[in-house]
This record gives structure tokens, sequence and C-alpha cells, in this order.
């Protein structure tokens, strides 16, 4: 069985479940965890690899993404480094690093929790390549907890764009995470995506889903 194949089944599996959950506790979401990883401009794809330097695709990621073939090595400024930082691409406007708390004590930076995308005053750091280095002034984060979804499945669960929600993870480390935001665009599949501090906390593994719960004055559904 190919890898294509495979995958195919899997979603129609989770998307089985999931409307089975939903008739009876409420709007289930499958569990990604998020590893640490780099977008980068085209600029400093070419200053890390080389002029002209293309990033090559290893994996399609949902909304038009790719990990990227490519890693680099980020260095705080205490000179502390974690290696083979995966490159995610396309390439974008701005570069910007996402690690969890624990790199960030790791390198001796002190880093903020934000969207992706808001890195105004975030954390500097410096970002090694095989061929340049790129010292960015701002750009490293800890992403806030998300929830990717398409439209349909929004209005599924009833709730829109930017809007903020809880997330309960029902297992034997039972778990509830606030403030997740609502992302929403047709390109995206349905997953929470959250970092791997988040999820040793609650020992999230693969397959592991979490109940959405709405922030709805003194109600609670899942």
């Amino acid at each position: 069985m190919d890898e294509k194949t495979l995958e195919f089944i899997i979603k129609v599996v989770k998307d089985t479940l999931k409307k089975e959950e939903v008739s009876s506790n409420g709007f289930m979401v499958p569990i990604g965890v998020s590893a640490r990883h780099i977008h980068l401009t085209q600029e400093h794809v070419e200053i890390l690899f080389g002029p002209k330097y293309k990033l090559t695709k290893k994996k399609e990621l949902m909304g038009g993404q790719f990990a990227a073939n490519e890693q680099v090595t980020i260095v705080g400024t205490k000179l502390r480094a974690i290696e083979n930082i995966r490159v995610l691409g396309p390439a974008r406007s701005k570069s910007q690093v996402e690690i969890s708390q624990t790199d960030a004590f790791k390198l001796g930076i002190k880093v903020p929790v934000r969207d992706s995308g808001n890195i105004d005053g975030s954390a500097s750091i410096a970002v090694v390549g095989p061929k340049g280095t790129v010292f960015l002034e701002e750009g490293c984060i800890i992403a806030k907890r998300h929830i990717h979804m398409s439209k349909e499945d929004s209005k599924e669960a009833g709730v829109k764009d930017g809007e903020i929600v809880s997330v309960i993870i029902d297992n034997d480390r039972k778990t509830e995470f606030h403030n997740v935001l609502i992302r929403v665009d047709n390109s995206f599949t349905l997953e929470m995506h959250i970092d791997i501090d988040e999820a040793n906390a609650a020992n999230v593994t693969k397959g592991t889903f979490g109940y959405l719960l709405k922030n709805k004055v003194g109600v609670k559904w899942y």
C-alpha cells in the first residue's frame, strides 16, 4: 500500500470518527504536535544556502505549505545552539522561528507567546546555514496554540475565524487548553496544533483527539 492511499484511508477513518463523536459528545478535533521550525524570506534562503537557491520539497503540508529538505542551526544570544531546525516553505515576507519554552531555556533567550506572523518586538536569534548566517533582530516566538479548520468544519463547530476557544483532552492526563485560536480557510485540514512541551504535559500521542469547548457565557459544550 502506497503512502497516499494510506493517508487517504486515515483521513476517511478520522472523518468518520469525528462525525460519530459530534453526534454524542460535541465537536472532536485531532491533535497535532508542531515541532520547532523556521520560515524564511527568499533573501534569507539565498544567504543561508547560496545565491538563487530554492527550497526543495520533502513533504506537503496544509495551507499550501511544505516541509523542506533544508535544515538550519539556530543560536541564542548566549551562543547556545539547536541544530537540525526544519525549514518550511514556500518563502515568506518575513523570517520567523517557532520553538518551545524548553528550547528557549536551552538557547538562553526570553521568547514571547505569539500568533504566527506577529513578530514585532519578539526575540532575537541567529540562523546558521551551510553558506552563511542571518541575525534576526526579531522573529523568534513560541506559537500560540491554534486550530486549523475549513469553512465547513467551522460551521459544524459553530465557531468563526479568529475566535478563541478551549479544548479538553480526555486521556489519562486529562488536560484543558484555553486561549486556542481558530483559523479558518478551505485549504486547511482540521487539526489543533500544540508544541512539544504542551503535548508532553498532556500525554498527547499520534491519534489523540480533543473536544472543543465553546467559550459562551456560563456555557460549555463538548
